[in-house]
């Protein structure tokens, strides 16, 4: 049994099958990766694990606990966090009130969108944020406007606002999206970081197979919203499907 469970996952829209009998099963502090083209059902799935979509059939099971039927916020006070393929941060805060939300949230159970709310005045929550920002190293950005940053640091930043309220899972849809080789670089060597340190488990889709092969151990191939294979990175790399349907070779 993985830490995260999915059965016979079906989702429909009208006569589309986005999905159909979807299984995954990821082991606990694994790192798996989804990958499949465009109108594989990656992204149907993965807004079905998080709450944004509920299957038409099905179960999915988080430590033991059905995740359907349950709001967003609620999933992740779970214990689930996603990064989303275009950083989501409060572009008009500094990074530090930034990761001073999803703290409060955290505590509190509720997002707290003010950021007069956020003062230096709280200072359990004021340490907690510089702590997290200097696990990341960015702590030298803590007063910068959010929305002035990288888009490789942007990714850094929303990183630490998820990690900052401790999940076991982290999801993450295309996290190198619109990034340089270099940013694209620097992100596969921070998760494999945050994975070797805080021994959680990442789920990953990303069409960026050198993103893939750099860090999954387990990897799902999706195909037309059915799983074609699953298996680790050196079969996947050799099954002959996936290597002319998804890696551009020729059987």
């Amino acid at each position: 049994m993985g830490i995260l469970e999915v059965k016979g996952v079906n989702k429909r829209f009208g006569g589309l099958q986005a999905l159909g009998d979807v299984n995954l099963s990821v082991k606990e502090r694994s790192v798996h990766a989804i990958i499949g083209p465009n109108g594989a059902g990656k992204s149907t799935l993965l807004n079905v694990l998080v709450g944004k979509l509920v299957p038409d059939t099905g179960s999915v099971m988080f430590d033991g606990q059905s995740v359907l039927g349950r709001k967003p916020h609620e999933i992740n006070q779970m214990g689930i966090s996603r990064v989303f393929q275009t950083p989501e941060i409060f572009a008009d805060l500094s990074v530090k009130e930034n990761v001073m939300i999803p703290v409060l949230a955290k505590r509190d159970g509720a997002f707290k969108m003010r950021a007069w709310e956020m003062t230096s005045k709280d200072g359990e929550t004021n340490d907690a944020a510089e702590a997290m920002l200097a696990e990341l190293n960015m702590q030298d950005k803590l007063d910068v406007h959010a929305g002035s940053l990288s888009r490789g640091d942007k990714r850094r930043l929303e990183i630490a606002m998820c990690l900052s309220q401790n999940p076991r899972l982290l999801l993450l849809d295309e996290p190198t999206a619109g990034m340089a080789r270099a940013d694209t670089n620097n992100t596969i060597d921070l998760l494999k970081e945050i994975h070797e340190k805080r021994d959680i488990t990442i789920a990953i889709i990303e069409h960026d197979m050198h993103v893939v092969f750099s860090l999954a151990q387990r990897i799902t191939v999706l195909a037309q919203g059915t799983p074609l294979v699953e298996d680790t990175p050196d079969n996947i790399k050799g099954h002959p499907k996936v290597r002319e349907a998804y890696l551009g070779e020729s059987t």
